[in-house]
């Protein structure tokens, strides 16, 4: 079965981008670059991946496109653009020239405000995705969730695709059902979102919510009601390396997710393993 990784990524730290990299994340606090990945790709079964930025710089993004020119593997690059610039409508036009260039992700999760998506002068920026065909990465946590409505409300035509399943609070909520337990807003949030028709979301960066020692069990549960939400035809498979490392390593994750799917039919694993994220990037 193709398995495609919908979402990883490289940083060189001496670049300077990375303003959240900091020592105290010594296992990420490191280069990590194409070399670092092949091996996990060769066991895992990976034969593409789609790179995703970690930094909010133009240049990153542009360092991300030139590794993809170089590594067969590397399918496609979601990058970050400054959606308050002037110029950022040309900037995508430009960008979009490249073929691995794919769409876009602002790092929301790290904004002070969280109506800042809902800015009306960002508004053109959306409408520039639509009509460019470019993809939008919700890097969103839950209690953003709300305004993302709002915002797919006004873009009913924007590709979204939320990452990480929104990050819910798995670690905090161990022993608890999700009906009961402080991710009770996120399974309401999640289930509405789903009612959209143009958005996706990955199966990805759970492992790493589930605190230092995750186990199958605890992240069971909001595997399944992601499941239940988006189906198998628009959930993604993602390994969210490096920054999974943090809570076990590839091969874990991917161990994790290879067990969950088996209770579907093979074209609903080959959906979440490659066929999701090759339609919504147009590989």
């Amino acid at each position: 079965m193709k398995r495609i990784d919908s979402h990883q990524h490289f940083w060189q730290v001496d670049r300077g981008d990375y303003s959240w990299l900091t020592p105290d994340l010594t296992v990420l606090y490191k280069d990590h670059l194409p070399a670092d990945i092949q091996s996990h790709l060769s066991q895992a079964n990976i034969s593409q991946t789609i790179l995703v930025q970690a930094a909010d710089t133009l240049a990153e993004t542009e360092f991300l496109l030139q590794l993809a020119e170089q590594h067969e593997f590397i399918a496609g690059v979601v990058g970050w653009v400054d959606m308050e610039s002037d110029d950022c409508i040309e900037v995508l036009k430009q960008l979009k020239q490249n073929p691995y260039f794919k769409g876009i992700r602002p790092m929301i999760q790290d904004i002070a405000d969280d109506a800042w998506m809902l800015n009306p002068e960002l508004t053109p920026v959306f409408e520039a995705l639509v009509e460019l065909d470019l993809t939008f990465d919700a890097l969103v946590l839950p209690k953003q969730l709300a305004n993302l409505k709002v915002l797919l409300n006004r873009h009913p035509n924007l590709s979204v695709v939320i990452d990480h399943g929104a990050k819910p609070k798995i670690v905090e909520a161990i022993g608890k059902p999700i009906e009961s337990s402080i991710n009770k807003q996120w399974a309401i949030d999640m289930k509405e979102l789903s009612g959209f028709a143009n958005v996706y979301c990955k199966l990805s960066g759970l492992l790493t919510e589930a605190g230092e020692q995750p186990t199958y069990d605890s992240i069971k549960p909001y595997m399944s009601h992601l499941l239940h939400c988006f189906g198998a035809h628009r959930l993604m498979w993602g390994s969210d390396w490096p920054v999974v490392n943090l809570a076990g390593d590839y091969q874990a994750w991917t161990d994790h997710v290879t067990t969950f799917v088996e209770q579907l039919s093979e074209q609903e694993q080959a959906l979440i393993f490659s066929g999701v994220a090759e339609q919504f990037y147009r590989i």
